[in-house]
């Protein structure tokens, strides 16, 4: 099973928009990266987002290029502080390709927390429109497959 982790696109500032909807450029990234995952052939059968407007515009981009006819999930586990440990109770059960939309400080700590154990070392280093690619190995333990950066796209 691969676990694909996406920090959300470029969002506007609070002080601009309080929703914090994608940005143009946010935007733009997110449709570059859901056109390198098509050209990947990277397909999942289930996509989650936190439910905040950035997620779920991030999401829902990638969803009709890799997951067409999904419907997209929101889970309350996965917004910017809470616990990734509490997620991971949950991941356990999942059998298929998933992908993953939130944010920091979530998305490293729990990229941390399934691949060291610690979720206080961070290990990747997300900017906005990044994804990283897990897989599981079958038996408990995650490794890190690849990593893709929206600057990397153009």
């Amino acid at each position: 099973m691969k676990l694909y982790l996406v920090q959300h696109g470029k969002a506007c500032a609070k002080e601009v928009d309080p929703e914090r909807p994608l940005t143009a450029q946010g935007s733009m990234d997110v449709a570059r990266l859901a056109t390198f995952l098509k050209q990947a052939d990277i397909q999942v059968a289930r996509v989650i987002h936190s439910g905040k407007l950035r997620a779920q515009q991030t999401a829902e981009s990638l969803a009709k290029a890799i997951a067409p006819g999904v419907t997209v999930e929101v889970s309350d586990l996965i917004n910017p502080n809470d616990n990734p440990e509490a997620f991971d109770w949950q991941s356990e059960s999942w059998s298929e390709d998933t992908l993953m939309v939130g944010h920091l400080p979530f998305m490293a700590r729990l990229v941390s927390h399934l691949l060291i154990e610690d979720v206080n070392r961070p290990i990747i280093a997300f900017q906005p429109g990044s994804v990283v690619c897990l897989e599981h190995n079958g038996a408990t333990q995650w490794q890190l497959d690849w990593m893709i950066r929206p600057a990397l796209l153009n």
